[in-house]
């Protein structure tokens, strides 16, 4: 029988199911706004409490202008390649979540938040993770990749209930 490997290094796994107990944070953002709610309800119903709000213009790609593809140069047999150009609509939510991300590791850092439950898109939830410091990411108790930063309150409530029961079973 093949022996079991066990690595205290690998941080332990996220859960799916949501537990949205009283005190519990949510984060749900994308690449252009972030909402963080707090949940003030101890009657096992979420309640979610408006606590803050981030937001950023970021016009599509197309408004926003580009450049002409850059060019690489070798110097020993004078060849040369196209680079991809930029594209300025992505690199503004990258920065932004990162603004995010490091208001969330000092909420942490000061004891403001205990815990975390992160909904994003899934492009959003890996720049996040990216950018959490460790103690922040033990605070994460789950994550779910959903876009849910344009609902109204009460149907993100009722959508995180209904996933958190779906997944349970």
């Amino acid at each position: 029988m093949p022996a079991k490997i066990i690595c205290s290094a690998v941080r332990p796994p996220i859960r799916t199911a949501i537990d949205i107990e009283l005190g519990t944070w949510l984060a749900v953002c994308d690449g252009r706004k972030a909402l963080l709610f707090e949940n003030v309800s101890a009657n096992g119903v979420p309640k979610l409490k408006t606590r803050e709000t981030f937001a950023q213009d970021n016009p599509p790609s197309h408004v926003q202008g580009g450049d002409r593809p850059g060019k690489i140069f070798s110097g020993k047999d004078g060849r040369h390649a196209a680079t991809e150009e930029a594209d300025f609509h992505e690199q503004a939510a990258i920065g932004f979540l990162g603004k995010f991300a490091t208001h969330l590791n000092r909420e942490m850092e000061a004891h403001a938040i205990e815990s975390l439950v992160l909904v994003a898109p899934a492009r959003a939830l890996g720049i996040l993770r990216s950018q959490l410091s460790p103690q922040a990411r033990r605070s994460v108790i789950a994550e779910w990749d959903k876009d849910y930063v344009k609902l109204p309150v009460h149907k993100m409530t009722a959508r995180l209930v209904a996933l958190g029961n779906s997944r349970e079973t």
